[in-house]
């Protein structure tokens, strides 16, 4: 399920590259501020997040933006470490000022669960906004899971991002 999940996203992205206007391919990092939303009381947990962007431009002020981080994320006492791949359609207002939206899809790398395992895909929706100028950009990102974290009780992540990142060209 996960081979193919990942054929369908290279698949997209080969068919977007072919067909896009421009290109841009970057590095970017930031901070996570997460918590799991559960029945019980948790501890935000602050984190990193580190990986490559692209931006694929598209006719118009619109845009393709996937992306690939790991990301830590999950609670103080529950930490869960993902690779995320967020695929989001961006929509540039002004020059230098975006707004991004779009399915964000996870599998966990690393946990930290002293009972039981957490589920080893997560799904969310993830919406935020963006400046750009020249090569350097800042985003600031709400992701909103949908899937639950642990089957055993309702529990879903949510992560609120600041990045700071670099076009490499």
């Amino acid at each position: 399920m996960k081979k193919l999940f990942f054929l369908a996203i290279a698949l997209i992205g080969f068919t977007t590259v072919s067909n896009a206007q421009s290109l841009k391919f970057g590095v970017k990092g930031g901070v996570n501020f997460a918590n799991i939303d559960s029945r019980f009381d948790t501890d935000a947990r602050t984190g990193f997040h580190l990986g490559a962007v692209a931006t694929i431009g598209l006719p118009g002020k619109f845009a393709i933006q996937p992306e690939v981080l790991y990301s830590a994320q999950g609670t103080d006492d529950l930490k869960v470490d993902y690779i995320n791949v967020p695929i989001l359609v961006k929509y540039k207002f002004l020059k230098f000022l975006s707004f991004e939206a779009g399915p964000q899809f996870g599998v966990v790398v690393n946990d930290d669960y002293e009972v039981g395992e957490p589920e080893s895909f997560d799904v969310s929706v993830a919406a935020g906004a963006g400046v750009t100028f020249g090569k350097f950009f800042a985003q600031v990102r709400y992701n909103h899971g949908l899937t639950d974290v642990d089957d055993a009780i309702s529990s879903q992540n949510r992560t609120f991002q600041l990045s700071v990142g670099y076009y490499i060209f």
